[in-house]
């Protein structure tokens, strides 16, 4: 993870371009999907010293270096969506100031059990705020250490 350290400065140039698009064409250009998800993978993959599996791999995106899977969730707005339960979930908030955040990080049964009515694209919403109260339920055994602040 030879970049890591530059993902916070090219996230606040994205902002950037984002506020200045806004200026502009008084039109929301908010960063979201593949690229938000990307990063969020790239970022737990570092943060929590994961292996990442190739992209697009159905259910989880890596695994543990105790060999949990892993399914990666980022987001900058109020819900995360989820297809299936996944063994592990984490979820972190991606910041305009390229910092990030950790919502929820335990077992997926938990946040499965918790999810909203299946939609006809297939997934199933959880809010932000729930992930973050079920996240006080979760002992530290149950999670996966953050290694890098």
């Amino acid at each position: 993870m030879k970049h890591i350290e530059e993902i916070p400065l090219k996230i606040r140039e994205i902002y950037q371009i984002v506020s200045e698009l806004e200026s502009m064409f008084g039109r929301h250009f908010t960063p979201d999907g593949h690229m938000v998800g990307s990063i969020g993978e790239v970022l737990a993959a570092y943060h929590y010293d994961l292996d990442l599996y190739k992209e697009s791999t159905e259910k989880h995106d890596a695994k543990s270096n105790t060999g949990i899977e892993v399914q990666i969730k980022a987001t900058q707005s109020n819900k995360v969506a989820i297809r299936s339960e996944p063994e592990h979930l984490i979820v972190l908030e991606i910041n305009k100031d390229g910092s990030n955040s950790e919502i929820y990080n335990g077992p997926g049964t938990l946040a499965w059990e918790n999810v909203g009515k299946k939609q006809s694209n297939g997934q199933c919403y959880i809010g932000v705020s729930k992930l973050r109260k079920l996240m006080e339920e979760i002992p530290e055994s149950k999670r996966i250490i953050r290694k890098f602040a």
